[in-house]
């Protein structure tokens, strides 16, 4: 069964240096109907004026991994850690007991579009933990590239929780297929594009959620690009 949120029904702000949709509830918006899917909490899709970004400011007890779609985004901690972030990269941080952290758009011209996800960990007081990586497969067109997973495998990053995080491309006609293990969910959120799933049109921006089916059948209309979830 598939439940749809499309990119218009999303909360949205737009402070001038930031122009921010939220598809789940997160600070001014809140939607009782929509406060998570599973374990996903946060799926934000933020567009960041050149020279502008988030202040230091802290977090606990969360999974936070960064997706940028264009322009570059620089990152920096209370671990000490500092780096920029491109397209292709995947940044992840665990709040744990406690970090702090600014991320700013290092650009004197160029806009910041990012997806910023927040996953509930399966314990809570780990040990803050900081980590980006390229993946390369993303751009491999047709084939889902495993993002972070509980284990780490397929090189992915580890995330203490039990969720799946893939991303692919999709050339216009191309399709891929997710097949879902009993009692396990998922969300897709298109980035780019029109993606048809199991018959069903999406746009840039709608997100949908699959509970009690076994696949997913995902075709590209228009090139498209996706995150996709496998929760339980």
């Amino acid at each position: 069964m598939m439940s749809i949120r499309r990119s218009n029904e999303r909360g949205h702000f737009d402070h001038g240096w930031l122009d921010t949709y939220h598809t789940f509830s997160f600070g001014d918006y809140y939607d009782p109907r929509f406060m998570r899917f599973k374990s996903l909490r946060v799926i934000n899709e933020d567009r960041v004026a050149p020279g502008q970004g988030f202040g230091r400011h802290p977090h606990r007890d969360m999974e936070i991994l960064t997706y940028v779609l264009s322009g570059e985004l620089e990152h920096r901690d209370s671990l000490g850690n500092g780096a920029v972030i491109r397209p292709g990269e995947v940044q992840y941080m665990a709040a744990g007991t406690g970090i702090e952290h600014s991320e700013f758009n290092p650009s004197a011209s160029e806009p910041v579009h990012l997806i910023q996800i927040w996953i509930t960990p399966d314990r809570k007081g780990i040990p803050p933990r900081y980590e980006q990586r390229p993946f390369p497969a993303i751009s491999s067109a047709g084939e889902l590239a495993l993002l972070a997973s509980p284990d780490g495998r397929r090189e992915s990053i580890r995330i203490n929780q039990d969720a799946d995080v893939l991303a692919t491309t999709l050339k216009t006609g191309q399709r891929t297929r997710h097949a879902l293990a009993p009692g396990r969910a998922a969300w897709i959120q298109v980035l780019r594009g029109q993606l048809q799933i199991d018959g069903v049109t999406l746009e840039a921006g709608d997100g949908a959620s699959v509970i009690e089916q076994r696949s997913l059948d995902i075709v590209a209309l228009r090139d498209a690009e996706l995150l996709l979830f496998d929760l339980v």
